[in-house]
């Protein structure tokens, strides 16, 4: 069964699908896949169907592998799968007897490791299942007559079920769902905000809250704590938590990712403290890198018959085999094994956290800096007036206006950097997300990811290399958004459209002369300018990205400018985009016009020659019109008629006569059309130098009449000859002639000259005519 299992996990695995030639089978268009087309097929065949099902019709390679990276602890797992459908084929006494074994052993081990003595397991394969079958456990427990009256018996005292605000979301509503009651029996616990971490369960708060429901006639019910949240792994106060739950009566259940430590020598003594709690979920699978593996749930009870009516044991052997995968790995693993792949992930969390404290610029959301496996950091910037560290809390010297674009401003460069930071590093198995309190942040959590992408330490160096490569990135954009803005207000033609969310320099959209500025609806001309301007500005080949927006298309499009990694020229940008813009609306009214103008044109040239046709009548008289008399006249007396003839100018738009041409041999010049509009600093750029950066030089460095040769003879002066650049002119000194090059440069370029002949003859050189200079 294991060679099998390998051979069928081999080719699923492999990553090139053979054609049906290479299988030397052809489908018939009348073929049937599956059972109905007659013949059963071989194994072979099968699998090569569910591989092509798994990857799809994929024609590209993609750059992250196709299926997960499954190790030698993974197959075991996967091998727990088929065993237990081999293994459900046994007589029911045998079967009976191996199921018990296996569901006591992995119990026994599960509350060894973990330090949960005296438990029972309930294993499940939804996460969240064994928290429903624990409130089912406690609501079995404290309504006596809930088996036979149902529902009624909460109708007089309805129980009261408490989460955490920063419990994952959805947790409530699946409970409530899962147990048919109502909403209001959720009650929803604020986390501190005064003292203490601002994801914690303030306990103080709760206290009041139970003591509220007990005097209202209500039954507090559970409390389910955290070891761990879902978002930063902070850990509540589990011990005062347990001292308030024994006080009132209530089950205390725990979870969360921080359990997986308590594997550890070392444990922190608010997750020991989980250790007492009434029941708490593990995950072991992502912990250990182990694929199809149950989650289990860890409770204490002594009545069989309530557990047996809430669902947490059964005596279906189909139930007790859920725990086969996880028997296997165990024994696989061993302590040692499952010790070190969850200490393993707690030294990536500090290795990381302790490069993170040198980077500027990077705040950390860590709870416990000795023991925290969860590692929450973001980027953030110094408000002027403020406090290095970023806070909820309006600054009192700026407006709240401005406080919330700057925190929209920093979440969106944040969300830009974490899926930069995935890109480059997929083994570290990053997330982004948005917290209520200080917005867009990544947690790097490897007991979740670590076992699974193999994740190492060069990996977080590697991400910390990555973080300091984007950093000047950020700042650089930073830095740039005030003065894109200032450019864009003063340019005509040009709004700046305040996005927050674009973590780009700026967002700008150009306002044709037909544009309705009061309406935000979509506009059919301001679309096909923009989308020429975006076609230009790609051209450009500019480290700049350029994009067209916004997503939704009932509004006006506008062009959104990326991240600036080096030093951007915002004027030039801004001028660029204004006269490119100006330029397309231009050519586009022109090719619109174009068509009724050449349409009057020619309905005007139609009359004109009517015209010209009724004067030659009138001019050649009518005997000339017969056939046999004009001709016979034609020949006494033949008519000296000009050739008359029309000219259409498509650039003036106006009907001209062709006498002219026919005179002189030659067309008339027209009118001159209008020059397109340019730039009034537009500016050289040296060789190499890509558009929209500042130059290194200064801007005297180049002359108006100057050219790049004559910055390569400079510098080819200064590297051969050695000749000092002048400082200048002296301040009584003639005026140079205005098509001459500047003083400099002739006495430079004449020296360059000199030093070039002056081994072949050594006497001076004559001064050229100015002409040939």
């Amino acid at each position: 069964m294991g060679k099998n299992l390998k051979e069928a996990m081999k080719m699923l695995e492999h990553s090139q699908r053979r054609t049906e030639e290479e299988n030397g089978k052809k489908l018939v268009s009348g073929d049937i896949p599956g059972p109905l087309q007659g013949s059963g097929q071989d194994m072979v065949s099968i699998l090569q169907l569910v591989q092509n099902l798994m990857h799809g019709e994929e024609e590209e390679e993609s750059q992250s592998p196709r299926i997960q990276n499954i190790g030698e602890q993974g197959h075991i797992a996967l091998l727990g799968h088929s065993l237990g459908a081999y293994i459900s084929t046994l007589d029911k006494e045998k079967l009976r007897k191996l199921t018990t074994r296996i569901l006591s052993d992995t119990t026994l081990w599960l509350c060894r490791i973990f330090r949960y003595e005296n438990g029972c397991a309930y294993f499940h394969e939804e996460e969240r299942e064994g928290l429903a079958k624990i409130c089912r456990l406690a609501l079995h427990s404290c309504y006596e007559d809930f088996v036979v009256d149902g529902f009624n018996v909460l109708y007089n005292k309805k129980p009261v079920i408490y989460l955490s605000a920063a419990a994952r979301p959805g947790l409530g509503q699946y409970l409530c769902n899962q147990l048919g009651l109502p909403f209001p029996c959720l009650c929803r616990v604020p986390c501190n905000t005064m003292f203490g971490s601002q994801h914690q369960m303030d306990v103080a708060f709760l206290e009041k809250l139970i003591k509220e429901d007990v005097e209202r006639g209500k039954l507090p019910l559970l409390l389910v704590a955290n070891a761990g949240t879902a978002a930063v792994g902070h850990t509540d106060k589990i011990g005062r938590l347990k001292e308030l739950c024994e006080q009132y009566g209530i089950w205390l259940h725990v979870e969360g990712v921080n359990l997986a430590t308590l594997a550890l020598g070392y444990v922190s003594s608010s997750v020991l403290a989980a250790t007492k709690c009434d029941s708490m979920t593990l995950t072991p699978g992502p912990w250990l890198g182990l694929p199809a593996v149950p989650a289990v749930t860890l409770y204490k009870h002594d009545d069989p018959a309530l557990t047996l009516v809430a669902g947490l044991t059964s005596n279906k052997p189909a139930d007790k085999l859920r725990a086969l995968p996880l028997w296997l790995s165990l024994q696989y693993l061993g302590l040692d094994g499952i010790v070190e792949r969850i200490k393993h992930a707690c030294q990536l969390s500090q290795r990381l956290q302790e490069s993170l404290k040198k980077v500027n610029h990077i705040k950390i959301l860590v709870e416990d800096e000795l023991s925290s496996p969860v590692v929450v950091f973001r980027f953030f910037q110094e408000l002027p007036g403020s406090d290095p560290v970023p806070t909820a809390v309006p600054v009192p010297n700026m407006a709240p206006s401005t406080v919330g674009r700057e925190r929209h401003s920093c979440d969106a460069l944040n969300r830009w950097l974490g899926e930069q930071l995935k890109q480059l590093v997929p083994a570290s198995g990053l997330t982004v997300m948005d917290l209520e309190v200080e917005g867009v942040c990544i947690r790097f959590s490897p007991l979740m990811t670590a076992a699974v992408l193999g994740t190492r330490g060069e990996d977080v160096d590697q991400l910390v290399a990555c973080i300091q490569s984007k950093l000047p990135v950020l700042t650089c954009t930073l830095q740039l958004r005030e003065e894109f803005k200032q450019e864009v207000t003063g340019t005509a033609g040009l709004l700046y459209v305040d996005d927050p969310n674009w973590p780009g320099i700026g967002v700008v959209r150009y306002e044709h002369a037909n544009d309705d500025k009061n309406s935000l609806k979509l506009d059919p001309e301001g679309e096909k300018i923009h989308a020429g301007l975006l076609k230009k500005l790609h051209e450009l080949e500019s480290d700049l990205t350029f994009k067209m927006g916004p997503e939704y298309k009932s509004m006006k499009s506008c062009i959104y400018i990326g991240m600036a990694s080096d030093d951007v020229d915002i004027s030039e940008l801004v001028e660029t985009i204004a006269v490119t813009a100006r330029e397309i609306e231009e050519n586009s009214r022109l090719l619109e016009n174009m068509t009724e103008v050449v349409r009057k044109g020619i309905q005007e040239a139609q009359v004109q020659l009517q015209k010209a046709n009724e004067e030659r009548l009138l001019e050649e008289g009518v005997l000339r019109q017969i056939p046999v008399v004009g001709s016979v006249l034609n020949w006494f007396s033949p008519v000296q008629a000009s050739q008359k003839g029309r000219t259409f100018n498509l650039t003036a738009g106006s009907l001209e006569s062709t006498e002219h041409t026919y005179v002189y041999k030659a067309q008339g010049a027209g009118v001159t059309p209008p020059q397109t509009p340019s730039g009034t600093r537009a500016k050289q750029r040296l060789p190499g130098q890509k558009p929209f950066k500042r130059s290194l030089r200064g801007s005297d460095a180049l002359s108006e009449t100057s050219s790049v040769s004559h910055v390569e003879d400079l510098e080819k002066l200064e590297h051969l000859s050695g000749v000092p650049e002048p400082d200048g002119l002296e301040p009584g000194g003639p005026e140079p002639h205005p098509g001459a090059p500047p003083p400099q440069e002739a006495e430079l370029t004449g020296a360059f000259q000199n030093g070039a002949q002056r081994p072949e003859d050594d006497r001076p050189q004559v001064e050229e005519p100015e002409s040939l200079r």
